[in-house]
């Protein structure tokens, strides 16, 4: 049988502290640490525990090159422990699962540390809420008690005296509108969004406004937001909620069509299935739709090979997408958000996402505003809540 090391690992040392009566009582601080070595592979869903002798043997296998146990009869049975956990693949029938994972992620040209970073950051059933219950964080008065202060909101660089102060601008329209951008935490789920509103912000924010033809299959096209290397692979998976004339479930958003590609409904129901996305946010899943921002990595990683900086364009391009999200949804009077604490494995086991090659990034999402503000909004000068009690 002939084998190779998965094409990435990385191994980390790792100190796990716990209360131990005996130490204490002996004299000591009542602390025992154990430490172990972890693999980190990202084709595989978990860190997996390693030995002396499986982490030597991992080192002086290739990536590349396939070797023939034979030559390893030695290590027969460590080469069987890294095979029954991935970190080590083999060609044939028996062990195509990994391999064949592991071949995915080859072919979609991820930078090492970047893949890793992707695959170990990802969440599956966390409650964010309840993590802050739980840890006493709810309030800016409890983190402030948890954490003491925070760095400076502005902090100053070199000496008062010589700063240079500079014209302020008179307020346009777009500064109003700029004013107008805070993050909706209430929204107002019984009221229908309407449809041509609805195709409005997604034709604004996520449509293809233009192409160029660079050769026969080779095409960019143009947004209104900008894209490392005018790829725009960033995707957008919805779960519409309440939209006038458009079924509820979940679709993707076809850029070039200005379409919707209805997908199969998720296992839990709608609304469950949202605030399992966003991480039980309960304010956030109350929106009218909900945007599954999911890079399509193998577009940008077709230019940039295993580069250090092509995670980082892409979510830069969440944050671009986001940003004219708010602004096209604050301009037509609704509200918005974006989160990036989010459940990753299930959204994309609905949406149908490797996470290899198209993954969630973050969850966006619009609709009308709600007439109380039940779960407080960061509206420092009053413009959005002021603004709405005087309209009533």
């Amino acid at each position: 049988m002939q084998i190779r090391r998965c094409s990435i690992v990385l191994l980390e040392p790792r100190e796990e502290v716990g209360f131990d009566l005996d130490n204490l009582l002996s004299g000591g601080n009542g602390l025992n640490r154990t430490h172990r070595w972890v693999a980190l592979a990202p084709h595989l869903e978990a860190a997996v525990d390693v030995s002396a002798g499986e982490r030597e043997l991992l080192g002086r296998l290739s990536p590349t090159d396939w070797v023939d146990t034979k030559a390893l009869a030695g290590d027969a049975e460590t080469v069987r422990q890294l095979l029954k956990s991935g970190l080590v693949v083999a060609r044939g029938k028996r062990h195509a699962a990994h391999r064949e994972r592991d071949e995915r992620l080859r072919e979609t040209q991820w930078h090492p540390l970047a893949a890793t970073f992707h695959a170990f950051t990802r969440w599956s059933t966390l409650d964010t809420v309840q993590g802050m219950r739980d840890s006493g964080t709810e309030t800016p008065e409890q983190m402030r008690a948890a954490f003491g202060p925070p760095p400076v909101a502005a902090p100053s660089r070199g000496e008062a005296s010589s700063s240079v102060p500079l014209p302020r601008a008179e307020p346009t329209a777009f500064d109003q509108l700029l004013g107008r951008r805070v993050t909706c935490r209430n929204f107002d789920a019984a009221r229908p969004l309407p449809r041509a509103l609805f195709a409005q912000l997604l034709q604004r924010v996520f449509s293809v406004q233009a192409q160029v033809h660079a050769c026969e299959d080779t095409v960019f096209v143009k947004k209104t937001s900008p894209s490392g290397g005018g790829l725009h692979p960033v995707e957008a998976y919805l779960l519409v909620q309440n939209v006038e004339d458009v079924a509820p479930g979940l679709y993707h958003y076809h850029a070039l069509d200005h379409a919707l590609e209805p997908l199969p409904m998720p296992a839990l129901p709608l609304r469950g299935f949202a605030m399992q996305a966003v991480a039980h946010q309960h304010w956030f899943a109350d929106a009218h739709v909900l945007v599954v921002l999911a890079p399509r990595f193998d577009r940008t990683f077709w230019k940039y090979r295993q580069h250090a900086k092509a995670y980082r364009v892409i979510a830069l391009e969440a944050g671009h997408l986001s940003q004219t999200l708010y602004l096209s949804a604050t301009e037509a009077g609704l509200g918005a958000f974006i989160t990036g604490a989010i459940n990753e494995v299930p959204i994309e086991r609905a949406f149908g996402l490797d996470p290899v090659r198209d993954g969630a990034m973050a969850v966006c999402g619009f609709g009308w505003r709600g007439e109380a503000m039940e779960t407080t909004e960061l509206d420092p000068v009053g413009v959005i809540w002021e603004t709405m009690a005087a309209a009533d």
